[in-house]
């Protein structure tokens, strides 16, 4: 099969193309290792300022990850970033990667990440490493690495780490407690199957909740509990391989009356869901996500699909409305003949979600909204078309503004307005 993938467009004018708010960064070229930029995540400070912590390399998967942050105090004008750990400009060093931060109310600022360890048989090691700050994020201490558990979908030899990632900024739970979810992936030495690509993966999410980080104790003498109970983790059936999972990267956010709510990103084309009533530890069997009870699915290819709560009570749900399938490109096929996510994982949508006491599914949504796209013209090293993917929300000093990268590449702020959002109507009952 010949699929016609579109030229690659040229960055100075693909620039404006998602009509970016907010400009913070924008690669200088390849001495400095920076044309792939994601897993943008923007927090805030114990000074007030926002921190924007991000996985940066020359390519994706070429493995020269590293991590980066800058800062901003007005949440307009952001600094250079500065590097924190991983594979620097012309070195061996091992690559980190997928950082995510947690703000303790002591006031120390956590940097968590996945760490590559070399192993003999060219395979890593995955620990969780972790840096930490207590001057506002101006500096980094290294901390101890953590251990993540062992489970049996890991490989055999207990020197290569669990395959794993989280992505999202974890948040509190409904006691107050950090919790953040993590897709588990099968080793391939432990998978029941050959996947024929990356896609083919097999995955399941799970939790980690931070029990004591709000004291800020050294990385050493933190306390993780280790979420669901049940080590299966949360499924979502695989159609292509029975008895397998086929589930990853896991967004949370409370319910207003104590559960917890979860959307995973599958392969299905649909987002699928789960809903927990005991901060976790137990969750309901997954199901496709719909716009009400017995509504219409919510499409989504193999992308991040993340769900942000407002501070007004809403929800924001983050998604491309595809089943997977754009123009030529077509995630459901056996083999593809080029990346197809980097085709299917536009344009991008945002509907508003409602809390829905008594209702099977708990989070009702309003019609989608497009609020950018990149016309499927592709960038940057990886030659991708993607927008949105790998995002963060804020809500500071009276602006809601949703972070993202634009085809892995630029990274870019948007208001998300209230006039934005007053059309988007959530069905009643």
């Amino acid at each position: 099969m010949v699929i016609y993938v579109p030229a690659r467009g040229d960055p100075a004018v693909e620039f404006r193309r998602s009509n970016p708010d907010i400009v913070v960064y924008i690669p200088k070229g390849k001495p400095q290792n920076d044309e792939d930029n994601e897993h943008f995540l923007v927090f805030e400070a114990p000074s007030g300022d926002l921190l924007a912590i991000w996985t940066q390399s020359s390519v994706e998967a070429y493995g020269d990850n590293h991590i980066v942050l800058a800062r901003s105090a007005d949440g307009v004008s952001w600094s250079e970033p500065q590097w924190i750990v991983g594979t620097r400009p012309g070195s061996d060093e091992p690559q980190a990667s997928w950082a995510f931060p947690i703000v303790s109310r002591q006031g120390r600022i956590y940097c968590f990440f996945k760490r590559d360890v070399p192993h003999p048989s060219g395979r890593k090691g995955n620990p969780m490493g972790c840096f930490y700050s207590d001057d506002d994020g101006h500096t980094w201490v290294e901390g101890a690495d953590i251990i993540l558990p062992r489970t049996r979908w890991d490989h055999p030899d207990p020197q290569i780490g669990p395959n794993w990632i989280v992505w999202q900024k974890p948040s509190r739970d409904p006691q107050g407690r950090w919790l953040v979810g993590y897709t588990l992936t099968t080793d391939i030495a432990a998978c029941a199957f050959q996947p024929v690509g990356w896609w083919e993966q097999e995955g399941r999410c799970k939790f980690m909740r931070f029990d004591n980080i709000d004291d800020g104790p050294d990385p050493a003498d933190l306390r993780i509990t280790w979420l669901p109970l049940a080590d299966e983790g949360v499924t979502v059936p695989f159609a292509s391989y029975p008895g397998a999972s086929k589930c990853e990267e896991p967004s949370i956010a409370n319910l207003p009356d104590g559960r917890i709510f979860c959307t995973m990103r599958t392969l299905s084309g649909y987002i699928w869901y789960s809903v927990s009533d005991d901060g976790g530890a137990h969750w309901r069997p997954a199901e496709v996500l719909r716009y009400r009870d017995g509504g219409e699915p919510v499409k989504q290819p193999l992308a991040s699909c993340p769900i942000y709560p407002l501070q007004d009570g809403r929800y924001l749900l983050l998604y491309h409305n595809n089943a997977g399938r754009l123009g030529p490109f077509d995630q459901a096929e056996k083999t593809w003949v080029t990346n197809y996510a980097n085709f299917v994982r536009r344009p991008a949508f945002i509907s508003v979600g409602e809390f829905r006491p008594g209702a099977h599914q708990p989070v009702w949504f309003s019609a989608p909204l497009q609020i950018m796209d990149t016309a499927g013209i592709p960038i940057g090293p990886k030659n991708t078309a993607e927008i949105a993917t790998y995002t963060s929300l804020t809500e500071h000093n009276g602006q809601r503004v949703l972070w993202y990268p634009d085809r892995k590449y630029f990274l870019f702020g948007k208001y998300i307005t209230d006039e934005m959002l007053a059309p988007l109507t959530v069905p009643q009952p």
